[in-house]
């Protein structure tokens, strides 16, 4: 076979903005993508859609059941896995364990993503779980549309239909107003714009950093982030931004639980960043929704009704399309390569 003959004497592999080239030949690189690498993000990306939902679920409970201000609960839940980070990497990392190529936009994530947790456990201190996490999930949206604008994606018709139709499956699980919730309906929302922000620089940083530097940088912005919204309540009744400390044991373990699941749900979602591009994992956002759904029912006794099981369905349908779609694609790309070197 000529891609035999046409092999260099020895394998390089390099990380590619579309993949890994495992092998160069005169033609181009033999690309490990959608089969392997975008899959093992769309995998990433799910879990992480399992692990979020469970840490909303707890601050809503500390919020309105220990009745701790979000502020407090936003600032454990960027503190706790920094500090992990750090002892991570020092027992991991030598020498330089510290070293960012990207600092300043290590921390720019941070920053976004310390808002965007800011609004939205302030949302769900007076919105039910499922109702702040639908109006969020106009983030897909936003970060396809990001991909195709600033990343200069390719976002082919099906991942737009994906996308459309899975946004179109949450306003159908629950449909809020703004005579329903007033100017809190909007917190959810800037965090979707603020989140998708977030995720189109993981894509951009993602192959510059190693996973644990990038989680620190992030942590680190993200607290000081909050740290800084925090200091109006010393001088304003702010009583959502202030710092308080929680008086039961219990409450203790909960908040540093929702650090821990931060910490891993986030990772994962770096992990997807770097293996698939932005526009690809998106409609997987939406299980998240789904989770948000059973949680609801299960901690808060909110039954799904029958048009909550209807929109679960065109959620879980919408990234079964995407995955048919990317496999055609996956099939076609294989089959063209090997073609041309017979």
């Amino acid at each position: 076979m000529k891609l035999a003959k046409n092999l260099t004497h020895i394998p390089i592999v390099s990380n590619m903005p579309t993949g890994i080239c495992i092998y160069s030949t005169k033609k181009g690189c033999l690309m490990v993508k959608s089969s392997s690498l975008q899959m093992q993000g769309l995998s990433a990306m799910t879990l992480a859609m399992v692990f979020l939902p469970l840490m909303d679920a707890i601050a809503k409970w500390l919020s309105v059941v220990d009745k701790l201000p979000p502020a407090t609960i936003t600032l454990f839940r960027f503190a706790v896995p920094t500090i992990l980070t750090v002892l991570i990497i020092m027992l991991i990392t030598k020498p330089r364990p510290f070293h960012s190529a990207n600092v300043y936009g290590n921390l720019c994530r941070g920053v976004l993503l310390g808002i965007a947790s800011l609004c939205f456990h302030v949302a769900l201190k007076y919105m039910p779980l499922a109702d702040a996490t639908a109006i969020f999930f106009a983030e897909p949206l936003i970060l396809t549309l990001l991909s195709a604008i600033a990343l200069k994606e390719q976002v082919g018709w099906y991942r737009w239909s994906a996308v459309a139709i899975g946004f179109t499956g949450t306003l159908i699980v629950i449909q809020p107003t703004w005579s329903s919730f007033g100017w809190v309906s909007l917190l959810p929302l800037a965090s979707a714009a603020l989140f998708a922000a977030y995720l189109s620089l993981n894509r951009y940083y993602g192959t510059k950093d190693t996973q644990l530097i990038m989680q620190l940088y992030a942590g680190l912005g993200g607290t000081i982030t909050v740290l800084l919204a925090m200091i109006p309540s010393a001088f304003l009744d702010l009583d959502d931004m202030a710092f308080s400390l929680p008086d039961r044991a219990i409450s203790w373990f909960w908040l540093l639980t929702i650090g821990g699941l931060a910490m891993i749900g986030h990772l994962l979602i770096i992990q997807a960043s770097a293996l698939a591009p932005a526009s690809l994992i998106a409609p997987f956002q939406y299980l998240e929704i789904v989770m948000a759904v059973f949680i609801g029912l299960l901690i808060f006794n909110d039954f799904p009704s029958i048009s909550k099981w209807t929109g679960i369905t065109v959620i879980v349908g919408a990234s079964a399309t995407l995955i048919w779609g990317e496999g055609r694609s996956s099939v076609k790309s294989k089959r063209s390569f090997e073609n041309d070197n017979r």
